[in-house]
């Protein structure tokens, strides 16, 4: 666990000016108490690493002073990678990543129009409050990076009972694991393997569920065969269906090879539970994945509330 510290806080009444350090500050689920970006939904608590604008300073021969970018936290050696629900904790106030950058005010911003430039945009980290307390400069922050929890299931009689080595499940696997290493991110995963049984299924989804587990996968059991019965055990469990995902897997694969367009692969959302349903082979698995894969985090940020595009 990474830890920052507070070099200054800073507040102020009107938006685009630049902001005063204070002693200590208040925080609310709305923001900061008395400052001008309180209860603005992603940018309630905006954060800047002073060796960024250290940075500044040097490219500009401008001295900067903390609370001049608009800063709500100037801190001290913030993590080199920080992204959208990481959090940042101090006793009982969570503060979580809900924007990287922002849009630059232009001639409203007071940095920009004195420099003509403004690193918010691209270097200013902004959160969103979980929870509230009382901040003071020199408090040390916890830094928390988000670990995704994901689930793999793997449905195949014969793989459950050692007849044959999986492949689709470890394609997931592999696919997934290189896809957040690129990204950065942290994550757990787990593997299972289960006969297609509608009892076993449905308990293993439902305990992962109850564990609030953030993307759970499954490979196998979305043909026509009788003993295919992942969607319909898995459908009555979604809040929401992702239609449009499967169907344009389906119809784009299904164009070269119409077999495709027989599979029953389904997507949706239970809470803040991602569960996708995919094919038994490693070909449908890379097919579907790649689609998936594009679109995971829109999903994931959509999902926790936050509108980023």
């Amino acid at each position: 666990m990474e830890q920052v510290k507070i070099l200054s806080l800073n507040v102020s009444e009107k938006k685009g000016g630049v902001k005063k350090p204070v002693e200590q500050v208040f925080v609310n689920p709305d923001g900061i108490i008395g400052d001008s970006h309180a209860g603005i939904r992603n940018r309630q608590v905006s954060l800047l690493d002073r060796h960024s604008i250290g940075k500044f300073e040097a490219t500009t021969g401008k001295k900067i002073h903390f609370g001049d970018f608009a800063e709500n936290i100037t801190l001290d050696r913030m993590p080199e990678t920080i992204a959208p629900l990481d959090c940042f904790e101090f006793g009982g106030i969570l503060l979580q990543v809900s924007q990287i950058g922002k849009t630059c005010h232009g001639k409203n911003c007071a940095i920009y129009t004195e420099t003509g430039n403004c690193i918010m945009p691209t270097e200013g980290i902004f959160c969103r409050v979980l929870s509230g307390g009382e901040l003071r400069n020199n408090d040390i922050l916890n830094y928390r990076p988000k670990i995704f929890n994901i689930r793999v299931i793997i449905l195949s009689d014969r793989a459950s009972r050692g007849d044959y080595n999986d492949l689709s499940g470890q394609e997931i696997i592999t696919l997934m694991n290189a896809f957040l290493t690129e990204a950065g991110r942290k994550f757990t995963m787990e593997n299972m393997i289960i006969p297609d049984d509608k009892a076993r299924l449905e308990s293993l989804i439902k305990n992962y569920l109850n564990e609030k587990v953030d993307i759970i996968l499954t490979t196998g059991g979305t043909g026509i065969g009788p003993r295919d019965i992942t969607p319909d055990v898995i459908r009555p469990l979604f809040d929401k269906e992702l239609t449009g995902l499967m169907d344009y897997i389906r119809i784009k694969y299904g164009a070269d090879n119409p077999r495709a367009l027989i599979s029953r692969s389904i997507a949706g959302i239970t809470g803040k539970t991602l569960i996708y349903c995919l094919p038994g082979s490693v070909k449908g698995v890379k097919e579907y994945m790649s689609e998936i894969l594009r679109t995971l985090f829109h999903s994931i940020y959509m999902l926790n509330d936050l509108d980023i595009h």
